[in-house]
């Protein structure tokens, strides 16, 4: 293969090598992230379809998919950055919000999605504004 071969070649052989093995990378990454989705959405939906939380196990799903519905509407929204605003949710459905956004309108739409979300029973805000992110 590499025998009689001009340098280019066997330069461009590597370099489709390389970059056969980033598609291959990717491809695995991106089938990762909907298998991982598809099982997130199962738990979500049983957690929602329990009417009665009978263990531990069962509120920590329940707070999780609390959480995970809210970090998704900030996603889905383009608000801020999701790694600025960090959203945590105890087990009687009470969200804290913390962290920075970079304006006191993107942290009105914060809360106001936050308490716009299914089994939230009050939004605590601790967020700041923050221009230089």
């Amino acid at each position: 293969m590499y025998g009689n071969e001009p340098p280019a070649n066997v330069a461009r052989e590597r370099l489709a090598a390389v970059s056969n093995s980033r598609t291959y990378m990717k491809t695995k990454l991106a089938m990762i992230c909907v298998v991982f989705g598809a099982l997130l959405g199962s738990a979500a939906a049983i957690a929602d379809d329990a009417g009665a939380v009978g263990t531990s196990t069962t509120v920590f799903v329940k707070d999780s998919v609390i959480t995970t519905k809210i970090i998704m509407k900030l996603a889905g929204d383009h608000l801020t950055s999701v790694g600025r605003i960090h959203v945590d949710t105890d087990q009687n459905g009470i969200v804290w919000l913390s962290g920075t956004a970079r304006s006191q309108e993107a942290i009105e739409k914060a809360v106001f999605l936050a308490r716009d979300t299914e089994h939230v029973k009050s939004v605590h805000n601790d967020l700041t504004v923050r221009l230089d992110d």
